[in-house]
């Protein structure tokens, strides 16, 4: 496992992260919770020590299950979790709509104090804001509020996940987080979906920050666990991505064509190594955050690093590829 520093903290993460909505909530099928805290253990055991959730996930779950699994490993790990929607006056939806964000300085701190003691912990090691949008990262109350809990030592650190589906005004959202905040952004970033990094990297770069990456493999086009056939099972939080209309379906079909275009680039390595070894060849990047639901996954992508890596002419290959959107016209012509 490699280590990075996230930029303008003293908070080294391991390279491969663990995004906990996949244990902590049912939404990938994880379905018994012993399965998601054996999870949590050998993600550690394998080198894992970053470990991002959220208070809004399974209305606090997905926090206390992190607690539960790792609690005696509190001083080896780094905790992120996330805050803003409101999940105290409002349930949660069965189909995963978003809930109302409350961003004032208030709220803020009943969910941070909420989160210590679901985690039961003294202090949260980043702490991010939950799918903002720009009015929120302009709060100066929240930030201020923000930056007297860090003095108090309940936070080291401040960023914002972006999201929840990508969308390029997060490309502003990331830039203002860092230029006006000295804030971490999280994004959506893939080989096939670069939109988001390709207007971010550039400003992290300039300003010495970090972004953390989530959805590596494009919901699972990248880890060979997404074929034409497969039926994702009721619940599924990919089910959105291929049954809710013409254009996500397309995902699927059009996203297929493309990792065939990869073949070539696989002969030494699984798709799931060479999507990830895609994101960290740029430095900015500090951890990523596939989503790891069964054994199998965790070991494959916490061993990306046993394969060669990627070369400079591999990774422009990739790029010439995507500017090119993978050859699909020429193949349907």
């Amino acid at each position: 496992m490699e280590y990075r520093q996230i930029g303008g903290t003293d908070i080294t993460v391991s390279t491969i992260g663990f995004g906990v909505w996949t244990v902590g909530t049912t939404w990938w099928g994880v379905k018994e919770r012993s399965t998601g805290v054996d999870l949590l253990r050998r993600a550690f055991d394998r080198g894992v020590t970053f470990f991002d959730t959220a208070d809004t996930y399974d209305s606090g779950n997905a926090e206390t299950i992190l607690h539960e699994a790792l609690g005696d490993h509190r001083d080896e790990i780094v905790i992120a979790t996330k805050f803003g929607y409101d999940i105290y006056n409002y349930p949660e939806s069965p189909n995963q709509r978003e809930r109302p964000h409350d961003w004032s300085p208030v709220y803020m701190r009943k969910a941070l104090e909420n989160s210590l003691r679901r985690l039961s912990t003294d202090r949260i090691d980043l702490y991010q804001l939950h799918n903002p949008r720009i009015d929120a990262i302009e709060n100066d109350e929240l930030w201020a509020e923000l930056e007297r809990a860090q003095s108090e030592g309940l936070i080291r650190a401040v960023g914002v996940a972006l999201g929840p589906a990508i969308d390029v005004r997060q490309i502003d959202e990331a830039v203002a987080a860092i230029e006006m905040r000295g804030a971490t952004p999280q994004i959506i970033y893939n080989l096939l979906e670069q939109d988001l990094g390709r207007g971010t990297f550039p400003t992290a770069r300039k300003n010495g920050a970090s972004i953390l990456v989530r959805v590596p493999h494009s919901s699972g086009l990248l880890d060979g666990t997404v074929r034409s056939e497969t039926e994702f099972a009721p619940g599924d939080h990919r089910n959105w991505r291929v049954t809710t209309n013409e254009k996500r379906r397309l995902w699927l079909e059009d996203g297929l064509r493309k990792v065939e275009r990869l073949d070539p680039l696989l002969t030494q390595r699984t798709i799931g190594h060479l999507a990830l070894q895609f994101i960290l060849h740029e430095p900015s990047v500090t951890s990523i955050l596939p989503n790891i639901y069964d054994p199998d996954g965790l070991d494959d992508f916490t061993s990306y690093d046993s394969a060669p890596a990627l070369t400079i002419p591999e990774y422009a290959h990739i790029q010439a590829l995507y500017e090119r959107n993978f050859d699909l016209e020429a193949a349907r012509a």
